[in-house]
């Protein structure tokens, strides 16, 4: 079960790496105190909005701050709500502690897997969970480190983009999940001038309600001749 888990995990993990650095990289140049900016590891653990909060440090007040790192993690309760029903039979300190490794990765692994329950749900999620927190931290903490004798030509500002597409086309497994994506991708991008990452917020819903109705609509019989 941990060896699947690892495995199942390697191709979401790889290109989580470089977007770790890319946000070890940005701690270097912000104006926000270095210990501040890498303890987001463990009161933020998000690499968006982790990020977010330190490229806008030297522009933005406190309070919009929070505003964006809220606005940005707010899909995190759509993942919450989502595995809820995953949650309930499990004992209370995995209620507790679980939540904190509920990241974009995780829920998309745990998603692809709906056949787990009980034990083998919380051995699996842990072990994705905390090898994600593990590698994440210790590449942030690299790129703090080394982060000035990485060449740009490596382009690790693509890094997050690419992170994100492989999240997406691990989770295309039905018509639902299909139409949710394409709904969702083509909203955001029309949306990308609302202030605030909203454009963000508002494609997510409009690619959950579209999965939703898509899911919830029955695909018509073929009728034969």
């Amino acid at each position: 079960m941990t060896r699947r888990a690892i495995t199942d995990a390697l191709p979401l993990l790889i290109p989580a790496v470089p977007f770790a650095l890319v946000l070890g990289v940005a701690i270097t140049e912000t104006v926000m105190p270095a210990g501040v900016a890498w303890s987001t590891n463990f009161f933020v653990f998000a690499g968006a909005a982790q990020l977010a909060l330190v490229s806008l440090a030297a522009t933005a007040s406190w309070l919009t701050l929070v505003a964006t790192a809220v606005v940005i993690n707010l899909r995190h309760v759509m993942y919450s709500a989502a595995m809820a029903p995953r949650f309930a039979d499990q004992p209370r300190w995995m209620r507790w502690v679980g939540p904190f490794f509920l990241i974009d990765q995780v829920f998309a692994l745990m998603a692809a897997r709906p056949e787990l329950s009980g034990r083998d749900f919380r051995r699996t999620y842990l072990t994705t969970g905390v090898l994600f927190f593990s590698v994440w931290t210790t590449t942030v903490t690299a790129g703090v480190f080394i982060g000035g004798v990485i060449p740009t030509s490596w382009r690790l500002d693509v890094a997050p983009a690419i992170m994100f597409v492989g999240i997406v086309i691990l989770g295309l497994a039905n018509r639902a999940n299909l139409g949710a994506a394409a709904v969702g991708a083509l909203v955001c991008a029309l949306a990308l001038e609302l202030p605030n990452n909203l454009g963000l917020l508002v494609g997510a819903l409009a690619g959950v309600a579209t999965g939703f109705l898509m899911d919830q609509t029955p695909i018509a019989p073929e009728v034969k001749s």
